[in-house]
């Protein structure tokens, strides 16, 4: 069972349990083990060439864009919109945790757009998934920088710095 899979069994436990005073303890060690597994998806494997969920996918179709951006900026739910991929969008931050590929068909072309996983600061030096997340980016067409209007230029200033 790879990491996704426990995820996923963790956060259907989760929305099981009724939630209560008899029940804290449970559900806080539920979300502990999900915070460690997130972690780990998040961190880069230590050992070379361990198993585990790929993170580039094949390039197909005419052009290839990289949606890249902060986490809970909306890049999943404009993924779902433009293309017939279903893209979870959740209010926690890092609901995509790998990259998620979509196809847009726009006058006879094909056009592959990557839901990327948010990067955060630092992210060029292996914070988060960042390297990762840069080197999926480095082999699209074009890069489109989501930011969250509602942020001001708080994202945009760390974007350009």
């Amino acid at each position: 069972m790879g990491i996704l899979e426990k995820i996923g069994e963790i956060e259907r436990e989760i929305s099981r349990t009724q939630k209560n005073k008899a029940t804290e303890y449970h559900l806080g060690l539920l979300k502990a083990k999900l915070a460690k597994y997130r972690a780990q998806l998040l961190e880069p494997s230590k050992s070379a060439g361990a198993k585990g969920e790929g993170f580039d996918v094949m390039k197909s179709g005419d052009a290839r864009v990289a949606l890249i951006g902060f986490p809970s900026v909306g890049k999943s739910t404009f993924l779902s919109l433009m293309t017939a991929t279903a893209s979870e969008a959740a209010s926690y931050e890092f609901t995509t945790l790998t990259c998620i590929p979509g196809v847009i068909e726009y006058n006879g072309a094909n056009i592959q757009l990557l839901d990327l996983p948010g990067i955060i600061e630092g992210a060029s030096q292996g914070k988060g998934r960042g390297r990762q997340v840069i080197a999926v980016a480095r082999t699209a067409d074009v890069v489109i920088m989501m930011l969250d209007a509602t942020k001001g230029d708080v994202q945009r200033c760390v974007f350009c710095s």
